[in-house]
């Protein structure tokens, strides 16, 4: 991977900004959200990234923009379980839970994957993808704080939340495995935009009633939520997604999947001095063991010459 990298390096810089963006929106994403309602937010990052996104469907063949009326259903369950059901769930998981603790649950996403293609896809596993998935599952129990049950001294608050963001985890998988024959078909500007479009649709009506419940907090909203709230639309939605689409139309997928590691890192560094959390000895034992679970869970396949698919986050 190395004499690659230097002979084609941007590619590689592609991919390492797009988890360089995404490291940092675990922590923003829980700064923004004691100012912003959990569904308002997500309503006005998607339907903010629809209306950016939209100048660049112009630019792509009309025969290519035109969606076949059977594709529809999937295409809006897919865009649902991506990013409105997913969204839904990172958001309410993040405020009860550490940025860190989140930013290495989701490292199982490609774990979930595998398990997803072995089940739903009949795509053939190894011995060593087993034991990988066993170890990443194990590292992602105990960050999740599972054992801690069996002992007494868990936090039910922060459990909840880490258990959501496992479930939000799933439900990506499952919307990236429901999208994966649609991108043979689309563009995936097309593909973007018909996701951002059905979790504007998905949040417009909790968005509406939290407004209604509170509409106060509209002037609580500071310089810094505002910013939060851009990053979040232009980096996180739409810059870093485009990164990632890039780099992997030019590089191995599997060789990207080692850039995710960074997040992890990128969360830790931002939410110990911005946000006082700390990194425990669970963390690091469940990082150490989802780190080998991923590596050999997925990465593992090289070594039988089976192409791993990795899936795509917004």
């Amino acid at each position: 991977m190395r004499s690659a990298f230097f002979k084609t390096p941007l590619p590689y810089l592609a991919i390492l900004g797009a988890h360089l963006i995404w490291g940092g929106n675990y922590v923003v994403a829980k700064v923004t959200l004691n100012e912003f309602p959990p569904t308002t937010l997500a309503f006005l990052r998607f339907g903010l990234a629809c209306l950016l996104i939209a100048p660049f469907l112009i630019t792509i063949e009309s025969k290519k923009r035109k969606i076949r009326l059977e594709h529809v259903p999937r295409l809006f369950l897919a865009g649902f379980l991506m990013a409105g059901l997913n969204i839904a769930l990172f958001y309410q998981g993040i405020v009860r839970t550490k940025a860190i603790d989140a930013s290495v649950i989701e490292l199982i996403i490609p774990i979930i994957s595998v398990l997803g293609g072995w089940f739903f896809l009949k795509e053939k596993i190894y011995g060593i993808n087993l034991f990988g998935i066993s170890l990443g599952l194990i590292g992602a129990l105990t960050i999740v704080g599972i054992p801690l049950l069996f002992v007494g001294s868990f936090q039910a608050v922060e459990l909840f939340g880490n258990l959501l963001i496992v479930f939000s985890s799933i439900s990506f998988v499952a919307g990236s495995m429901l999208f994966k024959n649609m991108l043979k078909i689309y563009p995936p500007i097309i593909i973007s935009a018909i996701t951002f479009l059905v979790a504007t649709i998905t949040f417009l009506i909790p968005a509406s009633l939290e407004y209604l419940n509170n509409p106060a907090w509209v002037n609580q909203i500071s310089i810094l939520g505002i910013l939060g709230l851009l990053y979040i639309t232009l980096m996180s939605s739409i810059s870093a997604y485009f990164l990632l689409l890039w780099g992997l139309s030019k590089v191995n997928v599997s060789q990207a999947n080692l850039f995710q590691y960074i997040e992890p890192a990128v969360a830790a560094t931002l939410a110990v001095p911005l946000l006082g959390e700390r990194i425990s000895f669970s963390f690091i034992i469940g990082f150490c063991l989802i780190s080998l679970g991923v590596y050999w869970g997925t990465l593992g396949k090289l070594h039988h010459h089976h192409t791993h698919h990795k899936s795509h986050r917004i």
